[in-house]
């Protein structure tokens, strides 16, 4: 979704990506990791998706990004890359100087 969005729904998800890194960064780690973090982020993700707002996009991937941060999956390390490359395809491309 990221790829094929325009300039203008790639700026709402990088807004929410950016609302749901703040949200996580105050909602301390349990026993459970990071549960509490991504369950929050797979809140708010549904209320955009029920108005069909590509803003979800940016609260999964920071719910994916936590999970992924926890190192217990299999291959998390290529799984992180590629969290890594599509959080990349969020910021603005650097201006090119002719």
């Amino acid at each position: 979704m990221i790829t094929q969005a325009g300039p203008d729904e790639r700026k709402r998800v990088v807004n929410a990506y950016r609302e749901a890194q703040d949200l996580v960064a105050q909602i301390p780690k349990t026993d459970e990791g990071a549960r509490p973090r991504i369950v929050a982020c797979f809140h708010r993700s549904d209320k955009y998706r029920a108005f069909e707002d590509i803003a979800c996009v940016g609260w999964i991937l920071t719910a994916i990004e936590e999970r992924v941060n926890e190192g217990d999956l299999p291959d998390w390390r290529k799984l992180r890359k590629v969290v890594k490359n599509a959080v990349k395809l969020l910021s603005d491309p650097a201006p090119t100087l002719h």
